[in-house]
C-alpha cells in the first residue's frame, strides 16, 4: 500500500509553480483548453501515456515520485537488496 495518497494534480500544478509555468502555458503544451487542465489538475490520476508526456515536458520524473510513496513492507527491502 501507498505511505501516502496519491494525488497526480496537486503534484503536476506544484512542479508547474516552482517552474513558474501558467495553465495556459501547460495547456497549449498539451494540446489541451484551459478548463480541461484544470479539471485534469483536480484529478488524483490520471493516464500513463499522459503523465509520461507530461514528465518529458517538466523535465521531472513523476512516476518515480509515485513510487517512492509505495510501500510493500519488509519482503521490499529483501527484493532491493539483492539487486
Amino acid at each position: 500500500m501507498a505511505k501516502t495518497k496519491v494525488h497526480i494534480g496537486n503534484m503536476i500544478r506544484r512542479k508547474l509553480k516552482e517552474q513558474g509555468r501558467s495553465v495556459t502555458w501547460f495547456a497549449s503544451a498539451i494540446h489541451s483548453d484551459r478548463s480541461n487542465t484544470y479539471k485534469m489538475l483536480k484529478r488524483e490520476s490520471i493516464d500513463l501515456a499522459l503523465l509520461m508526456y507530461i514528465s518529458e515536458l517538466l523535465h521531472y520524473d513523476f512516476l518515480y515520485e509515485c513510487s517512492q510513496l509505495l510501500d510493500f513492507g519488509p519482503e521490499n527491502e529483501r527484493a532491493k537488496s539483492e539487486n
